[in-house]
């Protein structure tokens, strides 16, 4: 009888104590589940929370590249305004220099000096019958009175016409060089600029009939271009004007003309003075569509005479189309600077 109890109960341990293992190893799997499936909830909300951090830190990155790029914009104008100012310091000391060097050198060419003015007062006061008439039959138009050294200034758009040939460019180039920096210089800011030689042939070709924009940097590409431009010329501005006239003129815009030159080899002063009469009309108040400048360079006048014809002619012309056309004439006693 003992024998059979024990062996009851040692049965019924056994079985409580299987159960127990079981209900041990299923808590454990229910754990393992709960866990396993609440990882990619996790990972999930982790995910979003990068994505949102890594928009946050692209946002700031395009704001701080656009303010890179404004802080190098405002660094190259500035370098652009120290640019300019040396440049104009070192102008205003070569000015000073040459100034200095003729105040030296005006005892030993005075003689040389009074020689070429007086040349130049005969071919003022030489005037042929046909241009004393053209003179008094000439009608002055009226323009407001802007002007600096008696030369109006009162334009918005400029065109220069330059005599591009050999006398010109080999004698009074660095000269006329000067005379267009001072002519650029007394207009501080115009709305457009163009450059073309007596022949009507542009100086820049891509901006053939089109207006220059007027800036610092556009003014020193001029000048430098300038320098060496030495295109075909026949020493006659009649083309030059005709060009810039039917080009450029517009009733909305106020444009002066200015002639650089030295000699005309022309035929006739009468023919010219009505060609250009012709196309640049005047308006019912007698203003010109366009003011016509010219500057005269003493090339010739230091030549022999029969040589200077066609630079008095020249200065005869001219001083005629500035007086019907609205401008001034300024003709040059020297070629040095």
């Amino acid at each position: 009888m003992r024998r059979r109890r024990g062996r009851r109960d040692f049965e019924a341990f056994s079985l409580s104590f299987l159960d127990v293992i079981c209900c041990g190893f299923g808590a454990v799997i229910l754990l393992l589940v709960l866990t396993k499936f609440a990882e990619p909830i996790l990972l999930e909300q982790t995910t979003e929370e990068l994505n949102a951090v890594i928009q946050s830190l692209e946002e700031e990155l395009v704001e701080i590249r656009g303010e890179t790029r404004i802080v190098n914009q405002e660094l190259v104008g500035r370098r652009e305004q120290v640019s300019e100012v040396e440049e104009r310091v070192a102008r205003l000391q070569g000015d000073l220099s040459k100034l200095e060097s003729q105040y030296r050198a005006t005892s030993q060419s005075s003689q040389v000096s009074t020689v070429v003015e007086g040349k130049l007062m005969e071919a003022r006061q030489t005037l042929t019958e046909e241009m004393k008439r053209l003179l008094a039959d000439s009608n002055r138009p009226q323009f407001d009175d802007a002007t600096i050294g008696g030369v109006p200034v009162d334009s918005e758009y400029i065109i220069f016409i330059i005599d591009t040939s050999g006398s010109m460019f080999n004698y009074a180039w660095p000269l006329m060089l000067q005379k267009m920096d001072e002519v650029l210089n007394a207009y501080p800011r115009v709305q457009g600029i163009q450059v073309m030689n007596d022949m009507g042939q542009y100086m820049f070709t891509r901006y053939a009939r089109k207006w220059i924009p007027d800036s610092p940097a556009r003014r020193k590409a001029i000048i430098d271009t300038l320098r060496t431009w030495n295109a075909f010329s026949n020493s006659s501005p009649v083309e030059g004007i005709m060009e810039a006239i039917q080009a450029f003129w517009d009733p909305e815009k106020r444009i002066s003309l200015y002639v650089f030159g030295d000699d005309f080899t022309g035929r006739s002063l009468e023919d010219v003075r009505q060609r250009v009469a012709q196309i640049n009309r005047a308006d019912a108040a007698g203003n010109r569509r366009v003011r016509i400048h010219a500057i005269g360079f003493p090339v010739l006048f230091t030549q022999p005479e029969h040589v200077q014809r066609s630079g008095i002619r020249f200065a005869n012309l001219m001083r005629v189309l500035c007086d019907e056309n609205g401008g001034t004439f300024v003709a040059l006693n020297e070629l040095r600077r």
